[in-house]
C-alpha cells in the first residue's frame, strides 16, 4: 500500500471510529471500563459498617485494633489491543476483510480511550509477538497505530493465543484492560491456563471476527481450499453432504470450546461477522458491563 492510499485509508477510519467513539461509546466505554481498577491510597481505623474484607491483618496485629485499607478508583486506564494478524485476518468472502474491520474495531476503541484519558497500546501477534507499540495517550499517538493496525505485514502466519497471553501477563506489569481482537482460529494451542492467569492480574475482553463463509461451506461442487496460515492446499467436494456436515460440527466445536474457555476464565467474549455492524455487538459489551 503506497503512502497516499494508505493515508486515505486512515483518514478514513478516524473520520469513522472517532465519530463513533464521541457520539456512542464514550458514555458506555465510560461505565464500563472506568472505575474497575482501584488502588491503595491509606489505612486508617475500622469504622463500623467497613467490609471486613478490607482489614489489614498486619497492621491491625500491630496496633491492637481493627485498621482497614482505604482503595480508590483509577481515574487513568491502560488500554492494550492484543491484535491477531495471522494468516486467516486476510480471509474475506462476505462483506469487508477480517483484517479491516479489526483495524476499523481497534480504532473505534482506541478513540474512545484517549477520550477518556487513557494510555493505549497494541501488541501484534501470530505464532510469535510481531510488534510491541508501548501505551501512550495522544491522537498522534493513535494515529500511527491506526497505519500499523492497516499496513502491517507479519512474518508469521500461524497463531498461538496462549504464546500472547503469557506475553501479556509478563510485558505489562500495571494493571490494564485489554481487548483480544482475532477470529481465535487456533487449533494448535490450549490458550484456557494463559487466558485464566491473564485475565486475573488484567481485565480481557475477547473480540471474535469472523466471516460467515467460515462457519458452513456452500454446495458448490470440487473446490480448492487454501490454509491461509499453513500454505496447504486440497480440493474437497463441497456436494458432499456428509463433507459439509463434518465441517459444521468442527466449527461449531471450535466455537464451542472458545466460549467455554471464555465463561471458565471470566473473559467477556463478543462475536461479530464481516457482513454486519459491529456497534450493536460493542454497544452490548458495554452496557452488559456497566450494569455490573
Amino acid at each position: 500500500m503506497d503512502s497516499n492510499e494508505l493515508l486515505k485509508k486512515v483518514r478514513k477510519i478516524e473520520i469513522k471510529t472517532k465519530g463513533l467513539s464521541q457520539n456512542i461509546f464514550a458514555g458506555e466505554y465510560h461505565s464500563a471500563f472506568k472505575g474497575r481498577g482501584m488502588t491503595f491510597s491509606e489505612v486508617r481505623e475500622y469504622q463500623y459498617g467497613d467490609d471486613i474484607r478490607d482489614i489489614d491483618w498486619n497492621v491491625t496485629a500491630r496496633h491492637n485494633k481493627p485498621y482497614v485499607k482505604v482503595f480508590e478508583e483509577e481515574r487513568e486506564l491502560t488500554v492494550m489491543l492484543m491484535v491477531d494478524v495471522s494468516g486467516s485476518k486476510d480471509y474475506g468472502a462476505v462483506g469487508v476483510v477480517k483484517r479491516e474491520l479489526m483495524a476499523e474495531i481497534a480504532a473505534t476503541i482506541a478513540f474512545s480511550a484517549i477520550q477518556n484519558n487513557d494510555k493505549v497500546g497494541v501488541v501484534f501477534f501470530s505464532d510469535k509477538i510481531e510488534k510491541f507499540i508501548p501505551p501512550k495517550k495522544g491522537r498522534k499517538h493513535i494515529l500511527l497505530v491506526i497505519r500499523e493496525l492497516l499496513d502491517f505485514v507479519p512474518e508469521n502466519r500461524g497463531t498461538d493465543i496462549n504464546m500472547a497471553m503469557e506475553f501479556l501477563t509478563s510485558a505489562i506489569k500495571k494493571r490494564c484492560t485489554t481487548f483480544v481482537i482475532s477470529d481465535f482460529i487456533d487449533d494448535q494451542h490450549d490458550y484456557y491456563k494463559s487466558m485464566s492467569i491473564a485475565n486475573n492480574k488484567h481485565d480481557v475482553i475477547a473480540l471474535q471476527v469472523y466471516d460467515k463463509r467460515e462457519a458452513e461451506l456452500p454446495d458448490v461442487g470440487m473446490m480448492r481450499v487454501l490454509d491461509s496460515e499453513t500454505g496447504e492446499e486440497r480440493w474437497i467436494n463441497t456436494s458432499s453432504k456428509k463433507t459439509r456436515q463434518a465441517y459444521q460440527k468442527w466449527w461449531f466445536n471450535r466455537q464451542q470450546h472458545m466460549n467455554i474457555t471464555a465463561q471458565r476464565c471470566k473473559v467477556d467474549l463478543a462475536s461479530m461477522t464481516t457482513d454486519e455492524d459491529y456497534v450493536k455487538a460493542l454497544m452490548s459489551l458495554f452496557k452488559k458491563r456497566g450494569v455490573r
